[in-house]
């Protein structure tokens, strides 16, 4: 495996959708929710937010997907940001 690539393992909250992905590391957090609401046609009008389980740690927006914040074959899920109402 490369330096330059990292596999993990993206679900769904709910855990209806589960894949094993190998994306760059150049790629940021923010690229790879866009990816995968593109992929899995998950409701756009929604912000996500990437939770690495693995780790136990909100991965933060914007961010590459350096060695400090994913590791090889850690579990992301994508989450729905949920804003409370006025």
């Amino acid at each position: 495996m490369s330096d330059e690539n990292v596999t993990v393992v993206i679900q769904t909250v709910d855990h209806v959708r589960k894949a094993e992905v190998t994306v760059p590391r150049s790629m940021t957090t923010t690229e790879l929710i866009d990816e995968t609401i593109k992929n899995w046609k998950l409701p756009d009008d929604v912000t996500y937010r990437l939770h690495n389980v693995t780790k136990g740690k909100e991965l933060p927006p914007n961010e590459k997907l350096s060695a400090d914040l994913v590791s090889e074959k850690d579990l992301l899920e994508i989450q729905p940001l949920l804003e409370a109402g006025n």
